[in-house]
């Protein structure tokens, strides 16, 4: 019995029909790639030219003179040894902190607690949230503008409400006890509505169906936050908590406006003494000034490698 050879299902490519595949596959390559260079552009533009103009800054002994002219003698880490060795940095670095923890626990907590609220769906509940918006949404200096005059030790709402209950008056922007606080308050009720947003939309995603289990298993309503709210909101509240960590550190224009870093200094943070000592003094020092920005820098790298390494873990867990 003779057998009919088996023929392959698949029969091979010409080299014509290669060819043209491999031409059209060069022509989604390019294309991917023009649509990717305005991006790459930018980031070299913008960031990647920047970050080092700022470190070759910190590396050499720059004057307004030899700024222009480019001719800056090379200091190597003796701008950095300057900064470490100068009294202002170890308060700088306190305030800095201080100004950071506090502000990102107040504005995450009141943030959660108003995105829960909201999620209610009540009546009126886009409008407030709307409402909520606003101090999000106005420029830094009206807003920064607008707790100067409310602190204001003379003239402010403030004090004429606390002296309306009895109390004395505070001079919240020009005593060294009450600054810090005051920028810290400004701070939190600028950066809430963030929160809000950000973890009213992961509110939002989390299936009503695990409520209904949770609620049929006779969880109450602390229970069901804590052990399904919570956890399942843990991705967004992560970034949520490193992109405020990030914007808090640098924070410079509602602390320069409403104190300028004082009085004393009690209120000077890393991002107002890179300021002061690059653009605050009749002789700038930029290579110090730049070397502070550079340390803010590397606090923020810092936070942002140990989220992903949190991320990494939870992934593998």
């Amino acid at each position: 019995m003779t057998r009919t050879p088996v023929r392959s299902a698949r029969a091979p490519v010409p080299a014509q029909g290669r060819e043209r595949r491999a031409a059209r596959t060069r022509s989604g390559q390019w294309a991917a790639w023009a649509f990717l260079a305005p991006v790459v552009v930018y980031l070299l533009i913008f960031y990647a030219y920047p970050l080092y103009r700022n470190v070759e800054l910190s590396l050499r002994n720059y004057t307004v003179r030899s700024f222009v002219q480019g001719d800056a003698s090379f200091a190597g880490f003796a701008n950095y040894a300057k900064v470490f060795a100068d009294a202002t940095f170890a308060p700088a670095l306190w305030h800095t902190i201080v100004f950071t923890v506090v502000s990102l626990a107040f504005q995450f907590t009141i943030g959660l607690a108003l995105a829960v609220f909201f999620s209610r769906n009540f009546r009126l509940s886009a409008t407030l949230r709307a409402l909520f918006l606003v101090p999000w949404l106005l420029p830094l200096i009206v807003s920064a503008s607008t707790w100067s005059w409310m602190l204001n030790s003379d003239s402010g709402v403030v004090n004429a409400a606390l002296s309306w209950v009895g109390a004395g008056p505070v001079n919240w922007l020009t005593s060294p006890d009450w600054s810090l606080w005051s920028v810290i308050i400004a701070n939190i009720w600028i950066g809430i509505p963030f929160n809000l947003v950000v973890l009213y939309s992961g509110l939002q995603a989390i299936p009503s169906a695990v409520y209904e289990a949770a609620a049929l298993d006779g969880a109450g309503a602390w229970q069901r936050f804590w052990r399904v709210t919570f956890p399942l909101l843990r991705p967004v509240s992560a970034i949520t908590v490193l992109l405020g960590l990030v914007y808090t550190l640098k924070v410079f224009d509602i602390i320069w406006i409403m104190t300028k870093g004082g009085p004393s200094g009690s209120s000077s943070t890393f991002a107002t003494w890179s300021y002061r000592l690059g653009f605050g003094n009749l002789v700038p020092s930029f290579g110090p000034g730049a070397a502070v920005g550079n340390l803010l820098i590397l606090m923020a790298l810092a936070f942002g490698l140990v989220y992903i390494r949190v991320q990494r873990r939870q992934a593998a867990a």
